[in-house]
């Protein structure tokens, strides 16, 4: 049988889908799984992914043969910019057909894949195609990771609307309340997403994601296994 790939998308850059991609792969070998993390492509560094890195980190446990030799992330770009605009200038693009081949073989030695986009859900893989296209076409379900900042509110619902539109399910919200100095508009926003998932057909799902110090210091666990379908053992 076959491991289970979910992808890990956000309502933008700087969202915290790499935190929420180590701590979820973390909480789920805690319970037993084998997780290997991918990252769909990198931009703004050289070698190995700078987020591969973090989630092996966050994880505990040192790189994977498969990260040594690029298997995880093998589209990494040294220009800081969109992933297609980053290939271009090193005079390649981005072959989505290796990336599912790569994933395809992880999940033959691993019960859980999760694949981290890159950006947010309609960055540009390549011109034609963006990371949403790519779900899309692979069938594979979706976290994602929004907030309680400034214009989260009609990010994440216009999010929830496009995976509706395009049979993509979403099976929760990863809600980054890192920072947050307003209770009252964290708490309403938590609310307001709880209800259209609902609206949406999609689980009521809302993990509240604190800072990595957070779970480290005070050894508290993420709960985030309602994503997964599971309860907490």
């Amino acid at each position: 049988m076959r491991g289970k790939v979910i992808c890990i998308s956000g309502i933008d850059t700087d969202i915290g889908k790499t935190v929420a991609t180590g701590l979820m792969a973390k909480t789920l070998l805690l319970e037993g799984y084998s997780v290997i993390t991918q990252k769909i492509a990198q931009t703004g560094c050289t070698g190995i992914a700078e987020d591969i890195l973090a989630h092996r980190r966050l994880m505990g446990l040192k790189l994977f043969p498969e990260d040594k030799d690029g298997t995880t992330c093998p589209f990494v770009f040294s220009k800081a910019c969109s992933p297609h605009l980053a290939a271009a200038l090193e005079h390649t693009v981005i072959d989505t057909k290796m990336i599912t081949r790569i994933t395809q073989s992880l999940r033959e030695k691993y019960d859980y894949v999760l694949l981290e986009g890159a950006g947010g859900l309609m960055v540009p893989l390549k011109r034609e195609t963006t990371f949403l296209d790519y779900v899309e076409e692979q069938g594979y379900s979706l976290i994602l990771v929004s907030s309680p900042r400034l214009g989260s509110i009609n990010h994440t619902l216009s999010a929830l609307e496009l995976a509706q539109n395009r049979g993509i399910e979403i099976k929760g919200i990863v809600y980054n309340c890192h920072n947050v100095s307003d209770q009252t508009i964290c708490a309403d926003t938590r609310e307001l997403f709880c209800r259209f998932l609902q609206k949406y057909a999609f689980p009521s799902v809302v993990v509240d994601l604190l800072t990595e110090k957070h779970y480290f210091k005070s050894e508290t666990s993420f709960e985030c296994l309602g994503l997964f379908g599971k309860g907490m053992s």
